[in-house]
């Protein structure tokens, strides 16, 4: 199952390539001024094609999986009965951090999410035109692309074709955090109205300055390579447009649509909005003698309006503990709620304080190699395998619960009505629990930054 899911993955992607020259080439048409213009497609004008984004997603769930049967030695021999495997993988579900470095947790899960949010908004038919600003489509738009992405994202890690049933990832130490499941597409979300911002003010003004199409096709390609790959898995080259041609060896000084970008202005006041959702990126460093290291992760908060300056806000994030050394790893996870007050919130610029309470659940997991070794050498004598219940026997996980409260304040910037950029936000946490380990987690300051999401304003 596995090799053939490692040489299928190989096949679609050359495939996808080379049908996308193929599909470039066919589709262009030559208009009365010598220019070629894409044809637009003659598909339904209104809603998702859902048949189209479960093609175009099975392919990139192909294409993943054969990557990690090609790269990854447990995933071809997991040494678990498949159903087996998959409910351990289930079960052992806890915690935040899964054991990944810092790039592929919250770079390369985050590029999968914003791959699957492209796969979706480019069946989305109603919505295929749109572009980022201050706009309505374009916002619903890329928010049913996020929750596309979250279902994609769950159905890769814990689904029937997924890392616990390919590889039964989460049954082994220390894969068992939910980081991924957080991340691929909240920050996902984010990673595509980056693209999406990139593509507008920086891409399409380059465009308009140059003739040369190589530059202009690397720029397309280099910038948003998350709707690149996109492109690919539908057939298309990766820098397909569907507001603007492609190029054109007979016309080289108009390959590409020469639309300026309107000139961005200061944003008038906004409404006050109802209700705000947060994207963020977060570490906290923790004081005290006994204290180690940092914790490093993300997370999402929801924020519901009672007056003009008051909000009750919900938080929930988690972060990877470092410093640890070799076999040992620990994660935070913190569930908060209370009141913030927001200065002047109708200004572009604003300020605001917030206490939130709730619980912190701290955890550690040692691994002990050399008795895995032995477990393994025993097993093999008796004519078996490590199973799942034998985790316990060498590792040991530690974990407290303890009440948390947290003071913070923050100053954010609106980019449009519906978005706005937390560009700094600094806590002092307070938790009352003792040491784990013989390491302090008492006192942190925390440190985060990222998008709000403002419902009701456009």
């Amino acid at each position: 199952m596995g090799r053939f899911l490692g040489w299928m993955a190989i096949l679609l992607l050359v495939g996808n390539t080379v049908k996308s020259f193929a599909a470039e080439s066919g589709k262009s048409e030559e208009t009365a001024d010598g220019s070629t213009a894409t044809t637009p497609p003659s598909a339904e004008p209104y809603g998702a094609d859902w048949v189209r984004i479960g093609r175009q997603a099975l392919g990139f769930l192909v294409l993943e999986h054969g990557f990690r049967y090609l790269t990854e030695e447990g995933t071809r021999h997991p040494h678990i009965p498949f159903f087996r495997g998959f409910v351990n993988s289930l079960n052992n579900l806890h915690g935040w951090a899964d054991g990944d470095p810092f790039l592929v947790s919250y770079v390369g899960h985050p590029m999968q999410g914003a791959v699957a949010g492209y796969i979706f908004a480019q069946n989305d038919r109603e919505f295929l035109s749109v572009e980022f600003g201050k706009n309505k489509p374009y916002w619903k738009s890329r928010l049913r692309a996020a929750a596309f992405s979250w279902a994609y994202s769950e159905q890769f890690e814990i689904g029937p074709m997924s890392e616990a049933s390919i590889g039964n990832t989460q049954a082994f130490f220390p894969q068992q955090g939910f980081a991924d499941q957080v991340a691929t597409p909240v920050i996902g979300l984010a990673w595509m109205i980056a693209e999406d911002s990139l593509d507008r003010f920086v891409v399409k003004r380059l465009e308009a300055r140059t003739a040369n199409p190589f530059v202009c096709l690397l720029v397309r390609g280099g910038l948003n390579p998350s709707r690149s790959l996109a492109n690919v898995m539908a057939g298309q080259p990766p820098w397909h447009r569907t507001d603007r041609s492609g190029p054109s060896k007979r016309n080289g000084d108009r390959i590409f649509s020469a639309e300026k970008p309107r000139s961005a202005s200061d944003l008038p006041p906004s409404p006050i909005t109802k209700f705000e959702f947060m994207a963020t990126a977060r570490t906290e460093y923790y004081l005290g003698p006994d204290a180690r290291g940092a914790c490093i992760g993300g997370g999402g908060a929801a924020a519901f309006r009672m007056t003009p300056n008051w909000q009750f806000v919900a938080d929930v994030s988690g972060c990877k503990l470092t410093r640890f050394g070799d076999n040992l790893s620990g994660d935070s996870l913190t569930y908060t709620i209370g009141p913030r007050w927001t200065a002047n919130p109708l200004r572009r610029w604003t300020t605001y304080s917030q206490l939130l309470i709730g619980g912190r659940t701290l955890t550690h997991e040692e691994f002990y190699p050399a008795r895995k070794v032995q477990l393994e050498a025993l097993a093999g004598q008796n004519g078996a395998s490590l199973d799942f219940p034998d985790h316990a026997r060498y590792t040991r996980i530690a974990e407290h619960t303890g009440l948390t409260v947290s003071v913070r304040g923050g100053v954010g910037v609106k980019l449009s009505p519906a978005i706005q950029l937390q560009v700094a936000d600094l806590a002092y946490a307070y938790s009352w629990h003792g040491k784990l380990d013989g390491t302090a987690y008492t006192h942190a300051l925390q440190f985060s930054g990222g998008l709000v999401l403002r419902i009701g304003t456009w």
